[in-house]
């Protein structure tokens, strides 16, 4: 007759698992010998891998009494039950691991998918990674504000990026997050790359129209908040700004013209 360890492995479940079917009632624990061990019967055995089977299957214990001492037309009807259980236990974690999916990409966090797709394209083109961060916060903003307008503003982001001119102006001004970048006298890098972007601005309000430029139709106090993001995470933007509104044009999140009385350099 088997002692406890060797029926544990006869049925491949560990002693401490038997001892919790004791305690759950499952198994019945038999009297000590003379020796002062616990023997069991073959029928037990049998008894031990079937509970094991049904908890493996992801049969909850509380049901596995009610399935050992079923009828065939019972243990069927359960066995159903419990599958429809599972399989809609296994929808809500992929559903689950999607989530954590968008989560581990940090950008899909807050943001619909063809903005996020327009970040991965900014980053495929090889702009650095906190000129993306401006673009993502203030995306952030406007997705919330707007999000029926989203497609719209990602398509003409699409159509703006293919214009190599304008990668180009990305990338140098992540090469303007050096501190050193346009801040001596004899430093014009930052002041060519206000003369590049207005090229660039002009350029399209001359071929598309200003609507085009910028049609976001957003309150004075949220352009702001949006500057704010974009003026903290790449400090430079705020003098190029400046540089910028001296040739015709003026704002970050809201380009407009400058009246063509305004002061240039």
């Amino acid at each position: 007759m088997p002692t406890i360890g060797e029926l544990a492995s006869y049925a491949g479940v560990t002693v401490r698992a038997v001892r919790h079917y004791h305690a759950r009632g499952l198994l019945p624990e038999p009297e000590r010998d003379r020796s002062g061990y616990r023997r069991y019967d073959p029928g037990a055995v049998i008894e031990l891998i079937r509970i094991r089977t049904l908890a493996q299957a992801g049969v909850p214990l509380a049901r596995v009494r009610e399935l050992l001492r079923a009828g065939e037309e019972e243990f069927a009807a359960a066995i159903a039950d419990i599958d429809r259980r599972l399989r809609d236990e296994i929808r809500q974690r992929e559903r689950h691991r999607e989530q954590i999916a968008r989560l581990a990409s940090g950008d899909h966090l807050a943001l619909p998918p063809e903005v996020a797709e327009y970040l991965d394209r900014l980053r495929a083109l090889g702009i650095e990674e906190r000129i993306v961060q401006v673009e993502r916060d203030g995306w952030i903003l406007l997705a919330a504000h707007s999000p029926e307008r989203v497609a719209e503003w990602t398509a003409r982001k699409h159509e703006q990026i293919n214009d190599p001119r304008l990668v180009g102006f990305f990338r140098t001004l992540g090469q303007a997050l050096d501190q050193a970048f346009g801040q001596t006298a004899d430093d014009r890098r930052l002041a060519d790359l206000a003369d590049e972007l207005a090229d660039h601005i002009t350029r399209m309000a001359d071929e598309r129209g200003e609507d085009y430029v910028d049609d976001l139709d957003l309150e004075p106090p949220l352009v702001g908040l949006m500057d704010m993001l974009a003026f903290d995470t790449v400090p430079q933007a705020r003098r190029l700004i400046e540089l910028l509104k001296r040739r015709g044009w003026t704002g970050w999140t809201k380009l407009e013209r400058v009246p063509p009385a305004a002061e240039r350099e």
